[in-house]
């Protein structure tokens, strides 16, 4: 079973490359039930990707502590994955070697990896791409790849800052569909960074509002799923993107929500 996720009173201090002490998160507390969609939404530079990378263990707080189901956070761990903004797909391997990295960092059999990339691959439609190389894939394709490590390590946890930023808007599209199939077979609890208000609504169940390194909302999600553009069009859409738009000190007058994105 997935793991629930509990802040409890997370701060996080570090030193800028200019000396400066930034506080990142300030006493952040919340708790994510197991297979919960969250996205973390807010303007650059306030604290979203800190929160997942004290999640991650790749970041240590400077005070509080989080929990994964029974286990304290104090390093990276199998019980959490994560995908990156950047691509993060190791070019000198081909894609099934990128699936099978961390199985076969654990330790698995060669057999034991090859039936489970099978399996992955083929769960996001790259079954015919196994022996390519990433150079030989769109951006789009190795995002896949990466959801397909992902699923490979059975991790509890999806981490997912904004990873895909980068691509064009249909690409993207397709890349949600794929990560909501994913994730409702699975039910695994995921943390989604994101600027774009839009990406927010299409797959969240709550999304955490952050500013200044505080949580200064919490909103359920209730859109009916799939969330086609009738769906985002609805009045209740409508309501969540202005609260959100409101917390970041953005009016808008739309009356529909658009690709409105929480940028600083």
């Amino acid at each position: 079973m997935p793991a629930k996720v509990v802040f409890d009173n997370v701060s996080c201090v570090f030193q800028h490359r200019s000396g400066q002490l930034v506080q990142a998160l300030r006493d952040v507390s919340f708790e994510a039930p197991e297979g919960q969609f969250i996205c973390v939404v807010g303007r650059s530079g306030h604290g979203k990707t800190t929160l997942l990378r004290v999640l991650a263990g790749l970041q240590q707080p400077t005070g509080g502590s989080v929990a994964v189901g029974d286990r304290h956070v104090t390093r990276p761990g199998r019980d959490r994955a994560m995908v990156f903004q950047q691509d993060t797909v190791f070019p000198w391997m081909h894609v099934r070697d990128n699936v099978e990295f961390g199985l076969a960092a654990a330790g698995l059999s060669k057999s034991e990896r090859r039936r489970i990339s099978d399996r992955r691959l083929s769960e996001v439609g790259l079954d015919e791409f196994a022996q390519s190389w990433p150079r030989e894939l769109s951006g789009g394709m190795r995002k896949r790849v990466a959801l397909a490590a992902v699923l490979a390590v059975d991790a509890d946890v999806w981490l997912m800052d904004e990873p895909f930023g980068s691509l064009d808007y249909f690409t993207r599209r397709q890349l949600h569909d794929l990560l909501i199939e994913l994730w409702e077979e699975a039910n695994k609890t995921v943390f989604f960074v994101t600027h774009d208000i839009e990406e927010a609504l299409i797959l969240a169940d709550r999304v955490l509002l952050v500013s200044e390194g505080r949580i200064v909302d919490d909103l359920p999600v209730a859109l009916p799923r799939p969330r086609d553009e009738d769906v985002r069009a609805s009045a209740e859409a409508v309501g969540l993107t202005k609260r959100i738009l409101s917390h970041l000190g953005v009016q808008t007058t739309h009356a529909a929500p658009s690709r409105l994105a929480a940028q600083g």
